[in-house]
């Protein structure tokens, strides 16, 4: 079965990514690969495959179902840890495979603890702390009790980790927020080594405090987009960028490129419409390339007579509105042309590039939503 676009994934551009990120945080602590959302949409099954290869022997996923499938693609015995959600049932399940997840609440801590009672084996389990996102994390009004709790399930625990997450470390107007939730996690974790609960880790970082607030970086860092190849948002390069050597301005490459061809060609005179309703009209007599990719596939109906696409190493714009399949590229000023020529959505071609942040500007998406938006049936290849 032939797909009608795929996805190339580079492990070389990997490779750099995690030794830029390694130059960064120094030799010891454990970059943990955060593969939630079907890795960033480059696919579980290929990035464990890229990222064990590159040295990685951690991986965050969001969900349990994640995690699952990372225990499966692993060829290493890679430690997986749950940032989020997972089924009181399959708690028990999760123990005997090893593992880890966060506990934010005492609902999940007793439901572990009861598990871990069960079937005689102890849970390894990251504490996550409220310090100011206000999503998930034990409240520093709960501190006594959950002390009196770990203290009691010591024997049914292992206290894997010491966590957090930053409520917007990319961009500069969360700046005093995020020192605050620095000093917050600090005390909340003072307050537990005083009564002699420790952890085997402790880690707040993502990707953004990783490359912006040094003093994030502890045990581990969970670094998700930047290992793909994206700064988190401009403000993080720009802030990185009297930091970076004057050769080589953006040390982080971009594994993905997103591939078609043309499906066929298409005269249309001048005065006439192209595709459903009237939003675009031929102001002259025109050639068009009738790409088989459309918003059914992840691209956005929003790139409507905006997006681009590269044709023989030429910028091509889209007319017309994005369909379910297919998507009319403007190719008039083109020579030699021919059905199953290839088509780049996103990434290089000759010496032009399109990138994700032009589509995110283009739909108003940041790189994280568009890139989770491509289909998991899209093919992936990986690229040595």
């Amino acid at each position: 079965m032939i797909a009608t676009s795929f996805l190339e994934i580079s492990a070389k551009a990997y490779r750099q990514n995690i030794r830029y990120i390694r130059s960064e945080i120094g030799p010891k602590p454990t970059i943990s690969a955060v593969v939630k959302g079907n890795a960033y949409g480059h696919g579980i099954e290929e990035m464990v495959q890229i990222a064990e290869k590159a040295g990685v022997r951690h991986f965050s996923t969001f969900s349990s179902d994640e995690a699952w499938l990372v225990k499966q693609y692993s060829k290493k015995n890679s430690e997986i840890m749950i940032l989020g959600m997972l089924y009181h049932q399959e708690i028990g399940a999760l123990i005997n495979a090893e593992i880890s997840f966060y506990v934010f609440d005492f609902e999940r801590l007793e439901k572990t603890v009861d598990a871990s009672k069960k079937i005689g084996k102890a849970a390894k389990i990251h504490i996550e702390l409220e310090t100011g996102f206000h999503r998930t994390g034990f409240e520093w009004e709960d501190r006594q009790k959950l002390v009196q709790v770990l203290q009691k399930a010591k024997e049914h625990v292992i206290l894997e980790g010491l966590c957090t997450h930053y409520a917007g470390a990319e961009s500069v107007s969360n700046y005093v927020r995020v020192k605050n939730q620095i000093s917050g996690y600090y005390n909340f974790k003072n307050y537990l080594s005083e009564h002699h609960l420790f952890f085997n880790r402790y880690h707040t970082a993502c990707s953004a405090a990783t490359l912006i607030f040094p003093e994030t970086i502890m045990d581990m860092v969970r670094i998700g987009i930047a290992g793909y190849g994206f700064w988190p948002t401009k403000e993080t390069y720009f802030a990185k960028l009297k930091d970076l050597p004057k050769t080589n301005k953006n040390p982080l490459r971009r594994l993905i490129t997103w591939k078609s061809q043309i499906m066929s060609l298409k005269k249309v005179k001048m005065g006439e419409f192209v595709g459903y309703g009237n939003s675009f009209m031929a102001l002259k007599n025109m050639k068009l390339a009738i790409v088989p990719v459309g918003y059914g596939h992840g691209y956005s109906r929003l790139l409507s007579n905006s997006g681009q696409v590269l044709i023989g190493g030429q910028h091509c714009q889209v007319v017309g509105t994005v369909t379910m399949n297919a998507i009319a590229v403007n190719i008039t000023p083109l020579k030699n042309v021919q059905v199953g020529d290839e088509v780049v959505l996103i990434g290089k071609q000759k010496s032009k590039e399109i990138t994700v942040a032009s589509f995110s500007e283009s739909t108003q998406q940041v790189n994280y939503e568009l890139l989770t938006r491509l289909p998991k049936d899209i093919p992936r290849k990986i690229i040595p």
